[in-house]
């Protein structure tokens, strides 16, 4: 009986000082977000950024004392991947990024930890872990992709499914550096669809995590248990900040997928993908956020707090789902052939690659129509009662863009004009900042409302025009404000 009691004090006490030693980790989080900005590395300011970026930045560690930056492979096209170590710990946490060119959320993140870790505020705080911790970052694995913002190599493949194979340099070596370090610890830093939503909820995955698993049985073993805990930690700090927008991927087994091998190899994997969050087209809102989950799970990692966490907890969180649109319409009248129909209709913006200029623009498209209810937006607007109107084209044809400088657009539009055409287009022009359509000499407007078609309409109730639709966002006809982020250049 005595043993019985002493036990339980144990537990008591064990479970008492984890709680306290979280609570202070979230203290000590909580003051150091405040701080952020001191932190942020400037020099990345949007997630479009090259090899050519970072090398200055890669630079600039090379000659810090408490930074190892050494040369652990090439890419196809000879672009050298770099490994960035720091700490004195014997603990290897091993952090990669950009697997995929166009996934860079993480990337920004891993300069800002490293601002951190070196900047001399928070000494004490960190002393722990970059004592009984050895950080190793390699950031934009594949900087062939990153040239064009594209998800796949110069080999065209993708690395995240080369770990079977073994074929690209890339994946070479990515497994060489996680089986030379051993590593206790293993963040797989991702972005993923914006679309994605937290199962059950209107939230998107602003963040989504995942254990993978190491066999098609899903099984959990201590190594995967261990990944499993710290997520439960990651994602505790992460609801003091964007409650309910966290989300769990899909755990089945890949078996050419990294993630899946590393874990199998063992190495406790955490996978973090970056997904949509309101009006952080440049996921410098993310950002913040992966730095802050990263840096609760050193901080767990290091004291070994993850170890109190409860596995259940991680099954808890809720699944990605996929039912989200950037702008959802409810309610909408629509004819057809005579007959009346109500349609909701889901829209998607996705971003191109512009050809004269550095960046991107929107071009939108219908991605679904129908009854739309257990859908979300991160834009809603309910128009019931109003009627699609198609958008008609205006009747003089301008000679070239700087002509239409001299149009009012509020004319046009309260006229239910939505294309301009114009004469003389150049092959470089593909989008403009008016808020109309602007089409060549040749171009068939669409007749039909239809997925995968450009939204560019009218809404109209009793007999007046309330909203223009240009190229998937929204304009209030009685408002002053026009402007929209693009329109097309449709040849």
């Amino acid at each position: 009986m005595k043993y019985r009691y002493s036990k339980i004090a144990f537990l008591v006490l064990f479970l008492f000082n984890s709680l306290w030693t979280l609570s202070q980790e979230e203290e000590v989080i909580t003051k150091i977000l405040e701080n952020y900005e001191d932190y942020k590395e400037t020099s990345l300011q949007d997630r479009r950024f090259t090899y050519s970026d970072l090398q200055p930045l890669i630079a600039k560690w090379e000659d810090h004392p408490a930074v190892d930056v050494r040369k652990v492979g090439e890419s196809i096209e000879g672009r050298d991947l770099m490994l960035l170590s720091m700490g004195a710990g014997k603990t290897d946490v091993f952090l990669w990024s950009q697997m995929h060119g166009d996934e860079s959320t993480a990337t920004m993140a891993i300069f800002d930890l490293l601002n951190f870790l070196t900047d001399d505020s928070f000494s004490e705080e960190k002393k722990e872990i970059l004592s009984e911790l050895r950080l190793h970052f390699l950031p934009m694995l594949n900087p062939d992709g990153a040239e064009g913002f594209e998800r796949r190599n110069a080999l065209g493949i993708d690395v995240n499914r080369d770990a079977l194979r073994l074929q690209s340099p890339e994946g070479k070596t990515l497994k060489r550096v996680r089986d030379s370090l051993e590593a206790d610890f293993g963040f797989n830093l991702h972005d993923q669809s914006r679309y994605y939503n937290a199962e059950g909820s209107y939230h998107p995955a602003t963040i989504s995590f995942l254990a993978p698993a190491y066999n098609y049985e899903k099984d959990i073993n201590e190594v995967r248990g261990n990944a499993m805990k710290v997520i439960v930690q990651m994602n505790e700090q992460l609801q003091t900040s964007i409650p309910g927008k966290i989300a769990k991927y899909n755990d089945d087994f890949e078996p050419r997928a990294f993630g899946d091998n590393i874990q199998k190899w063992g190495t406790s994997t955490i996978l973090v993908e970056s997904g949509g969050y309101p009006d952080d087209p440049e996921k410098q809102v993310i950002r913040k956020l992966n730095f802050s989950a990263i840096l609760a799970a050193l901080f767990s990692i290091s004291d070994e707090d993850y170890l109190s966490a409860d596995i259940s907890d991680y099954q808890k969180i809720p699944e990605n789902d996929s039912k989200l649109f950037d702008l959802k319409l409810t309610g909408l009248n629509y004819e057809l052939l005579g007959e009346n129909y109500i349609l909701d209709l889901g829209i998607n913006r996705a971003e191109v690659p512009a050809k004269a200029e550095k960046g991107f623009y929107y071009r939108s498209r219908i991605a679904d129509q129908g009854d739309l209810s257990t859908n979300f937006g991160y834009e809603t607007l309910d128009v019931s009662g109003y009627t699609l109107i198609p958008g008609k084209v205006h009747s003089e044809m301008m000679t070239n863009l700087e002509a239409l400088a001299n149009l009012d657009f509020q004319d046009l539009l309260s006229r239910g004009i939505a294309y301009v055409k114009v004469k003389d287009l150049k092959e470089d022009q593909d989008f403009t900042k008016y808020p109309i359509q602007i089409v060549g000499a040749k171009y068939q407007i669409p007749e039909k409302l239809e997925i995968g078609v450009n939204p560019t309409f009218f809404l109209e109730k009793g007999g007046e025009l309330g909203y223009a639709i240009i190229n998937g966002f929204v304009i209030k006809l009685d408002e002053e404000d026009l402007q929209i982020d693009n329109a097309l250049i449709l040849k």
